[in-house]
């Protein structure tokens, strides 16, 4: 019990600390509306990058849109547990859950804006033979934990690899925010005093 709440604790303070684009997603000026798309149905992660896109500034494109638009592709999602630890009977005690994404960010004309990109992140876990039941708690706060940092480290290469390029000149610079065309506030003029005295 003592465990599962401190793993609790662990992601609310994860959460609350990281996994969050400090700036607007740079991309550049011709880039159309974005589409996520995933091979697995029902991605959470496609959901995650949805949100963070959005969050960063980015237009998001409708799922079911015929129109033209950037497509950002989750290629692939594999998950793996790795024994890194046993016990003297040779039972695993303690896992390392692998997860790696392949992924490319393409224009809407289909070229690449990120090429074909590798992610992989990996968190250790304790699994004692005996409780099944809590080592299934424990994992699927780690999965959840590694899906919010896997889509920030999408995020963050895909912006790493636009600034290079745009740093090369080999893309259009984002298009400045326009100027506010609010007009100053004005300020009545005050009525004219009569001079005293007279």
């Amino acid at each position: 019990m003592t465990r599962f709440l401190l793993a609790l604790v662990l992601t609310a303070t994860l959460a609350g600390c990281g996994f969050h684009m400090r700036n607007k997603l740079m991309l550049p000026a011709d880039t159309a509306a974005v589409k996520v798309v995933s091979t697995a149905p029902y991605s959470e992660l496609a959901k995650l990058l949805r949100r963070g896109l959005q969050a960063s500034g980015a237009q998001i494109a409708d799922t079911d849109s015929k129109e033209p638009a950037a497509q950002l592709q989750v290629l692939s999602e594999r998950w793996g547990d790795l024994p890194i630890a046993i016990d003297a009977q040779g039972r695993a005690q303690e896992y390392s859950l692998r997860y790696a994404v392949i992924f490319v960010f393409r224009r809407e004309d289909g070229s690449d804006l990120v090429p074909q990109q590798v992610i992989e992140l990996s968190r250790d876990y304790v699994s004692p033979p005996t409780d099944a039941t809590g080592t299934t708690t424990e994992r699927e706060i780690l999965a959840d934990e590694l899906r919010r940092e896997m889509s920030a480290s999408i995020m963050r290469r895909i912006d790493s690899v636009v600034r290079a390029e745009l740093e090369r000149g080999r893309l259009q610079p984002p298009k400045p925010a326009p100027a506010s065309t609010t007009p100053p506030a004005t300020v009545p003029a005050s009525p004219a005093t009569p001079p005293q005295g007279l």
